[in-house]
């Protein structure tokens, strides 16, 4: 294994008020916490004021400043996992707009879900993204953490209520992440990938 940890950023994708993604974000980032192969950075896009406005091919300069505050992080990971409710069957807009400003950043990277809601637990938001970051050439992984029920899947205190089992899944997600990430680093430092 490689002695460098694998740079992980966490994004949180959901910036309604009243949101439940923190709640979901803090769980799977403690789901890290004593990994010694992964180095984590929380990305919660309600810090990042991308508006409603969709790329463009020259940035205002207040979006370039923007940018500048998360291109960098998404730049220098080299593996996601993204947080994300379901909203109408899809994922949240303001995520959408994060990944369409960053074009070569997830490139020939490896993308994790962690995803909550309704009936499906977010499951098809999750469908719907991976479409959309293998047409940006990043590899998506194949198990997903999905919770069902969206908040009433946790207690008062920011617990799965099954816990066992969700910390199972989420063992799972990270060590196949954690896979991948290597792989596709050691691939990208050995030949540059081009799209």
């Amino acid at each position: 294994m490689s002695e460098q940890p694998i740079r992980l950023a966490v994004i949180t994708g959901s910036v309604r008020d009243g949101r439940f993604g923190p709640t979901v974000t803090d769980w799977i980032t403690a789901q890290t916490a004593h990994r010694t192969d992964l180095d984590v950075d929380v990305i919660d896009l309600a810090d990042v004021p991308l508006g409603t406005a969709g790329p463009t091919r020259e940035p205002s300069p207040e979006m370039t400043a923007v940018l500048d505050t998360i291109r960098p992080r998404i730049a220098a990971a080299d593996a996601f996992v993204v947080v994300t409710p379901e909203y109408n069957h899809s994922f949240p807009a303001v995520l959408k707009n994060a990944i369409d400003w960053h074009l070569v950043e997830w490139r020939a990277k490896p993308v994790g879900f962690v995803c909550y809601g309704g009936f499906s637990g977010g499951l098809r938001a999750v469908e719907q993204l991976r479409l959309v970051f293998a047409e940006l050439h990043a590899v998506g992984i194949r198990d997903t953490v999905s919770f069902h029920g969206g908040a009433a899947a946790f207690d008062e205190n920011g617990t799965p209520r099954d816990a066992e089992g969700a910390a199972a899944a989420a063992k799972t997600l990270l060590d196949q992440l954690t896979w991948w990430a290597l792989a596709l680093r050691e691939a990208r430092d050995k030949r540059p990938y081009g799209a």
